[in-house]
């Protein structure tokens, strides 16, 4: 397990992968002045729904496992995929969104 405080970039769509799999991107960007990275980690199953809570510049930690899976293909090839993903998060600072009550 491991965390990171970090700002929300991007939210994905979520993908039906299978009757009972579904994935979705969260792509943000970390807090690092000097050199701040791009990363994209993935929400499954009922974590997806769980990111309708954030809203793109909410200023989160994300608590994650790397996870990996070698693959062979048909030729005998061997690669091996990462995944960052998320099983967890708390926000520490919202983007407030403006309402349409407030007078002008």
């Amino acid at each position: 397990m491991s965390e990171l405080a970090v700002t929300v970039k991007r939210i994905g769509e979520t993908q039906k992968i299978t009757e009972t799999f579904k994935k979705r991107d969260l792509v943000i960007e970390t807090k690092d002045d000097k050199y701040p990275q791009i990363l994209s980690f993935q929400a499954v199953k009922d974590m997806c729904e769980k990111l309708d809570e954030l809203r793109i510049g909410d200023d989160i930690t994300i608590y994650y496992n790397l996870r990996g899976k070698e693959y062979t293909d048909k030729d005998g090839k061997i690669s091996v995929f990462n995944t960052l993903q998320i099983w967890k998060f708390d926000v520490n600072q919202t983007i407030a969104t403006p309402t349409e009550d407030l007078p002008y």
